[in-house]
């Protein structure tokens, strides 16, 4: 080969490998152009487990969907949602940050003031809750499931069955716990058949043979509260709402036996006056729920000390009333407080 040859074939060569890197660049920018961003899918703030999981079950139902998603969390896992993780091999969701200008879906409420500040600058695209409406608006048409259901996970079951998405083994236990835990094994005055019947097939796939046990192991690290300062029991299940213009605080501490509450109460209630202040809510309660006597010792702080006693129907006394059978937040205390501010 002359030494003109040898030239032109090198620079040929350049030639081809500066076309191929050239092509290769914008393939590669088109892929991007063409690749959705991932739905950021979260449920409320202090999220419980029927939170948690239903963000990880809702981001399996999307993704099998073609349509790529991410579980997130706002905020750190209780210990029963901890046990479940990793009794089922589950990773925890990291932690939400911005999501203005992000696709998102919601899990377990529907509540802007249980979300991010920045939710109404996202773009929400998918919904799956078992609460009452709570004024969210949307620019663009979504998907939504709001079910009378007693667990969110109920009715990511039933989508699930709707789209013919199978359900992995380990996702199965995990969100059968979430029905369990929803429903207090099926006791809440919340529970329907339809939770009844996905517990009962999640139990099939995740190959649990006693729900009773499982519910009990549940129940046991639900009530792990020893250690733990009075504000984060109070913050643990805690939910703000508006009512007539008035915010509300309602938070849960559900135990095995009130007996394991002895002696914090006072400082549960201090707690509770803190919280008030610094969320300027007219009115916080606080139920102290017994799994096993099916009832709830209702703790309250109000702006109007008649109103705990109006809406309850009961006498307070030290700020503390006992109201039996009173264990649903959404169905037993939610509403007659509504009603009660209404008047």
């Amino acid at each position: 080969m002359t030494p003109i040859s040898a030239s032109l074939v090198q620079k040929c060569g350049h030639c081809l490998m500066a076309a191929m890197l050239t092509a290769a660049l914008f393939a590669g920018q088109a892929l991007a152009a063409q690749s959705p961003e991932p739905i950021l899918v979260f449920g409320h703030k202090n999220p419980d487990t029927d939170s948690i999981v239903g963000a990880i079950a809702a981001a399996h139902l999307l993704t099998a969907q073609g349509k790529p998603a991410t579980a997130m969390a706002q905020g750190q896992p209780n210990p029963e949602t901890q046990f479940v993780l990793k009794k089922f091999n589950m990773a925890m969701p990291a932690q939400l940050g911005p999501v203005a200008g992000k696709p998102v879906g919601i899990v377990d409420f529907n509540d802007a003031a249980q979300g991010p500040d920045d939710l109404n600058d996202a773009t929400l695209v998918f919904m799956a809750d078992h609460h009452k409406l709570g004024g969210l608006k949307t620019s663009a048409p979504l998907e939504a499931w709001l079910l009378p259901l007693g667990s969110s996970n109920t009715a990511l079951y039933e989508m699930m069955m709707f789209y013919n998405v199978a359900i992995p083994k380990d996702l199965a236990g995990a969100m059968l716990c979430a029905i369990l835990s929803d429903t207090l094994m099926y006791q809440s005055v919340t529970t329907t058949s339809r939770d009844k019947t996905a517990g009962a097939a999640l139990a099939k796939i995740a190959q649990i043979k006693d729900q009773k046990a499982l519910a009990y192991d549940l129940f046991k690290a639900k009530s792990a509260i020893e250690g733990v300062s009075a504000r984060d029991l109070v913050l643990r299940d805690y939910k703000k709402f508006e009512m007539s213009g008035m915010a509300v605080g309602v938070g849960q501490i559900e135990v095995l036996s009130l007996s394991m509450l002895d002696g914090k109460k006072e400082g549960l209630l201090e707690a509770m006056r803190q919280i008030k202040k610094e969320s300027n809510l007219h009115c916080i309660l606080l139920m102290l729920t017994d799994i096993s006597k099916q009832g709830t010792e209702m703790l309250a702080v109000s702006d109007d000390p008649s109103l705990p006693s109006t809406a309850f129907s009961s006498t307070f006394k030290d700020s503390s009333a006992w109201l039996p059978g009173v264990m649903s937040r959404k169905k037993q205390v939610i509403p007659p407080m509504e009603k009660a501010l209404k008047k």
